[in-house]
């Protein structure tokens, strides 16, 4: 992978949140990352598309969305920088993917494929901590996600958002965010200006 400095102690420093890998074995990482840049409004995957990579997201914003046979579309997901995307589902199974991932601002992003994952957490065991830790506070966020749109009302789960990811609503449209908490935009900018 050929990357700046900036970026690569970036990806480090998320690493070492639930890992100590030596340089020697970040090294090995950084070589089965692959840096893509992409444009707002880029699709980054289709539905219908074998997932055979995961992101990192290094610089951006993007958004996972499912589109129902109605055409109805859902928002499953936003991730900006240090988040990871991807159909996961598709991803572990090696499945075509139900979600379509698109760029909503300029982003970069390293792509780690599936069989490069697999190598990586054989043969590095404190990666292999990393992306189980990784995927339990995914399991934790998704319940609680789960939890509040189940339980509380769109204020409730406005002002969680607003705590959760404090510079995600001046990147999002206010069309897109209604989408996301499940109101219309009239309620969100009553939201918005209390």
């Amino acid at each position: 992978m050929q990357g700046t400095e900036s970026n690569l102690n970036q990806f480090r420093n998320h690493l070492d949140q639930f890992s100590t890998l030596s340089d020697l074995q970040f090294k090995v990482v950084v070589d089965h990352i692959k840096i893509r840049k992409l444009k707002k409004h880029e699709v980054l995957l289709h539905e219908d598309q074998v997932v055979d990579h995961t992101f990192w997201i290094n610089k951006g914003l993007l958004i996972s969305t499912f589109t129902q046979d109605d055409g109805r579309e859902h928002i499953i997901q936003f991730a900006i920088e240090n988040c990871w995307i991807t159909d996961q589902q598709a991803y572990y199974n090696q499945e075509r993917s139900k979600f379509r991932i698109t760029c909503l601002e300029d982003a970069e992003v390293f792509a780690l494929s599936y069989e490069s994952r697999e190598t990586l957490c054989a043969e590095i065991g404190e990666l292999s901590h990393f992306f189980r830790r990784k995927a339990n506070d995914s399991f934790v966020k998704l319940q609680q996600r789960l939890l509040t749109y189940l339980t509380s009302d769109a204020q409730q789960r406005f002002e969680l958002l607003c705590e959760e990811y404090p510079t995600l609503i001046q990147r999002i449209s206010k069309k897109r965010l209604a989408a996301y908490l499940g109101v219309t935009r009239e309620t969100l900018s009553r939201f918005t200006r209390s």
